[in-house]
């Protein structure tokens, strides 16, 4: 693909990015809305149940509302990384930007593409399964289907797209899958903790699992992250061969 066609790609696909932020965040600034969220809620995946019982329907709405989660600023960050390194190329040559462009390669590599891949194949599959585990049905009548799928759907075929347009720089085995399981203890510290101050799970589906189910359940589901971080190279390296590759000092 051209430079300016990659170029114009990344644009609107950080913008895509900017308007599914901002259109979710605008179902916040209601009132009572601003009550429930004013902790930061959205951005917690936090259903704060047990604060409100006695209101049904906020439940299903803060559930809702907090499906705004940390992949899709993710996306966002490594979108806008991708279009600054694409601008100052053009101004500034390949070799001014050497770290920019080493930064947005080892963001898609190590966090973009394997969170991307595993929360579609994650979420489908739940949702597949029993979609009250993930998505209650009556989000159904709240939400458009719509914004489901850009949250869930879209991801996976953007950051395969993103693979056929450029190469990427790998790096060794040992730090990507070093970094990608600091990613994965950061994300699992943070749901323990929100467990921890509310006795609620961010995710319906935590409830089911006994304290070891739980901990096998993360240990899994980073194993199966872990998959796709290698599958995301061997893409990587089907498309564009060893040109992107680092020297064989890898590990």
């Amino acid at each position: 693909m051209t430079k300016t066609f990659t170029c114009i790609y990344h644009f609107l696909v950080l913008s895509w990015y900017i308007f599914l932020n901002f259109y979710i965040s605008q179902h916040g600034k209601s009132k009572e809305k601003s009550k429930i969220f004013g902790n930061g809620g959205r951005w917690k995946y936090l259903t704060l149940l047990n604060l409100l019982k006695n209101k049904p329907g906020f439940q299903i709405l803060i559930l809702a509302f907090t499906s705004l989660k940390f992949w899709q600023l993710l996306q966002a960050i490594f979108y806008g990384v991708s279009c600054l390194d694409d601008v100052l190329k053009r101004i500034k040559g390949r070799k001014d930007i050497k770290f920019l462009t080493a930064f947005r390669d080892l963001l898609f590599t190590t966090l973009a593409f394997p969170v991307s891949a595993f929360v579609f194949l994650a979420f489908w599959t739940l949702f597949l399964y029993n979609r009250e585990l993930v998505y209650p049905k009556v989000l159904d009548g709240i939400f458009p289907v719509w914004l489901n799928h850009a949250m869930h759907t879209s991801i996976l075929p953007l950051s395969l797209a993103e693979v056929i347009l450029r190469p990427h720089h790998y790096p060794s085995k040992k730090t990507g899958l070093s970094l990608l399981a600091a990613g994965s203890l950061a994300y699992i510290s943070r749901v323990l903790w929100i467990y921890s101050e509310t006795g609620t799970w961010v995710y319906p589906v935590f409830a089911k699992f006994s304290p070891l189910g739980l901990a096998a359940f993360f240990i899994l589901s980073h194993i199966f992250s872990a998959s796709l971080y290698l599958l995301g190279e061997k893409l990587n390296h089907w498309k564009w061969g060893d040109m992107m590759q680092p020297q064989k000092k890898r590990k």
